[in-house]
């Protein structure tokens, strides 16, 4: 009979049905792999996360800048912080902010105090012709003020405290040294900051905040720092 038959055809049928076999065990095996590497995925993850380069973000060092506004649209600024130093805060003798308080409230302040180190250069605040050379109190010769005039930007600017290295009529560009400041400890004894007092003047001749047209603002400076 076919079904007991030990000839060639039966020796062919048990080697395919082991091949069938042996493929599906291959084929478990290789199905299961996935799944093993799956559950240690957290784990290699994890290990090549500690194993790869660490970066810092890098920081910048930031500073207090004072920049000036451009009024005739040319693209450079008009206006400069004479001292390069912040407006003088309260002291014995009030505040240094353009319409602060003066002699008990009968007056208000016309300018804007930047502080300053005695001795200290001064810059000019804008570009111009000096027009004037005058002293700051009567009495005090040693406190001057000088007035530069801007007659394109119709502008003018005063500034006081300084011993002056420029003349009137001596042409100056923005930025440019026209003295040295002059201490205020004999003039105001007792706790006045240094500084320099500075009055901007526009075309209708009337006082205006020098905060306006030269602003401040934290910038990055120097090189990346890790």
């Amino acid at each position: 009979m076919r079904g007991f038959s030990s000839g060639p055809g039966r020796v062919k049928r048990r080697a395919l049905q082991a091949g069938v076999v042996a493929l599906a065990v291959a084929g478990t095996a290789a199905l299961a792999a996935p799944v093993v590497r799956q559950a240690n995925a957290p784990r290699v993850l994890a290990n090549l996360v500690e194993s790869a380069p660490r970066t810092v973000e890098p920081r910048r060092a930031l500073e207090l800048v004072w920049r000036g506004v451009d009024v005739d649209g040319d693209g450079q600024a008009d206006f400069a912080n004479p001292t390069g130093q912040g407006v003088r805060e309260a002291d014995a003798y009030g505040y240094g902010e353009f319409g602060a308080s003066r002699d008990g409230g009968s007056r208000r302040h016309e300018g804007v105090d930047f502080k300053a180190d005695a001795g200290q250069p001064v810059d000019a605040p804008i570009s111009g012709f000096v027009t004037k050379i005058g002293y700051a109190y009567a009495g005090h010769s040693e406190l001057k003020f000088v007035e530069i005039t801007n007659p394109a930007l119709r502008y003018a600017a005063r500034v006081f405290y300084i011993d002056p290295s420029v003349e009137v009529g001596q042409p100056v560009r923005i930025g440019q040294v026209v003295g040295r400041h002059h201490t205020l400890e004999q003039k105001y004894p007792g706790g006045m900051t240094d500084h320099v007092h500075l009055e901007i003047i526009d075309a209708a001749g009337q006082r205006i905040d020098a905060t306006q047209v030269i602003t401040a603002r934290y910038e990055p400076v120097g090189p990346d720092r890790g």
